[in-house]
């Protein structure tokens, strides 16, 4: 059985967070999409559930951190080219994410970060694969 990762992430309005990632060229599962959450779609393997924080509270008797003002997760997706990199980063600035820190370029890595509209920090990582292989 192929593992596949779901990551929760409380919104404070989800058709603002659908437009924005809709405008970086991601889609949403249909069949668990309603008022309350929706499911982008990363990869084959790999998920974002985006839920409204009321319902996402329902999940933790923890309380809910704001991603404004706390950062209790870096989310980083890997790019195929450091222009993939930049092209996603950039995107995300123009549909409304804000400035999260300079680029990293460490040569054989090289890395962009922006903020969603709710304040949850996303990495655009490329890795030479050269320098990955054992």
């Amino acid at each position: 059985m192929t593992t596949k990762i779901f990551v929760n992430l409380p919104v404070k309005d989800l058709k603002t967070s659908v437009d924005f990632f809709t405008e970086l060229g991601f889609s949403f599962n249909p069949q668990f999409t309603d008022e309350n959450a929706t499911c982008m779609i990363i990869s084959d393997e790999g998920f974002v559930m985006l839920l409204v924080r009321d319902f996402f509270s329902t999940f933790t008797p923890k309380p809910v951190a704001d991603p404004a003002t706390h950062t209790g997760s870096i989310i980083a997706l890997s790019a195929d080219s450091r222009s993939e990199v930049d092209a996603l980063a950039d995107k995300a600035l123009a549909a409304g994410g804000s400035f999260a820190r300079d680029p990293q370029d460490h040569g054989f890595m090289y890395a962009r970060s922006f903020q969603d509209p709710d304040g949850h920090i996303w990495e655009v990582m490329w890795m030479d694969p050269a320098a990955v292989q054992s």
